[in-house]
């Protein structure tokens, strides 16, 4: 006997395959020069770099202040990130509050406004005047603004919402089957968070991570505001590129080049994970 073809065979038949008929030269065109205009200014910066003198412009002084500072306030700013971002995270996945949709839409306002209103922000909330900052002042004598720790503030601050949103996706992600057994088998919630859950989500959180660690390693609008520019003590990567540019493009060059370098890497080895995630 002659098979009968089901409904679903028979219309998958009927349907066009995928790429065929006339390439889609219409969609191909535009997409071609978006790439080129997407493209075109790094390549310019390549063939403008001074690959001769790049690794003794990387040893100056001044370059090698603004690097290593740069290195260790988006570690540091990456850490606390992490010791506040993960909690926060797990609050707004799983645990069911009035206001929750608020607070999801405040902790991701940082990624799209201005960061140079972030810096106002800060400034307002912690400047020797500000909400919290004026009791900082007559308690303590603190004042934050115009130190290191401005520096990780404001890195904190913009760079935060990025391991909020992935670690809370990887949360959303995870089976809970595993965490109720081992509820069930009289593990207490501390236990199954750091036996079950965390280990579950880790490759979320590390991606997290090495998002924040990028987005506060190229803050500028926030820092300069917030922590302004002080040579070995506030400036960053991205200030010195932006002062080098208009004595020294070359330097300004180099150090764009670093920051070039590490983004591509991050987002090389995160693209399929974060495409996924969202």
């Amino acid at each position: 006997m002659t098979p009968v073809p089901s409904r679903q065979g028979a219309a998958r038949e009927r349907a066009p395959r995928v790429g065929a008929g006339r390439f889609p030269w219409l969609l191909v065109v535009p997409a071609v020069v978006g790439i080129a205009f997407l493209v075109l200014p790094f390549a310019g910066l390549l063939i403008r770099a001074p690959w001769s003198t790049l690794g003794t412009r990387l040893l100056m002084p001044e370059i090698r202040g603004a690097l290593l500072l740069s290195l260790g306030t988006a570690t540091l700013a990456t850490a606390i990130a992490l010791v506040l971002g993960v909690p926060l995270a797990w609050l707004l996945a799983r645990a069911a509050f009035p206001g929750r949709r608020v607070v999801r839409a405040l902790v991701t306002v940082p990624m799209v406004i201005p960061p140079v209103v972030g810096g106002v922000a800060l400034l307002l909330a912690l400047g020797r005047r500000g909400v919290v900052g004026q009791y900082l002042d007559a308690w303590f004598g603190y004042t934050m603004p115009f130190t290191p720790a401005a520096v990780v503030a404001a890195q904190v601050f913009v760079a935060m919402p990025f391991l909020v949103i992935s670690v809370e996706g990887a949360l959303r992600g995870a089976d809970r089957r595993y965490e109720e057994a081992a509820a069930t088998l009289g593990a207490t919630r501390v236990t199954v968070f750091r036996r079950i859950t965390l280990p579950m989500v880790l490759p979320g959180v590390a991606a997290g991570a090495v998002l924040c660690w990028a987005r506060a390693l190229g803050e500028f609008g926030a820092t300069i505001t917030f922590a302004g520019n002080f040579p070995g003590r506030t400036q960053t990567m991205p200030i010195a590129v932006y002062l080098a540019m208009q004595t020294d493009p070359e330097s300004a060059i180099v150090l764009s080049l670093v920051l070039l370098l590490v983004s591509l890497l991050i987002l090389v080895s995160l693209r399929e994970r974060w495409v996924g995630a969202l």
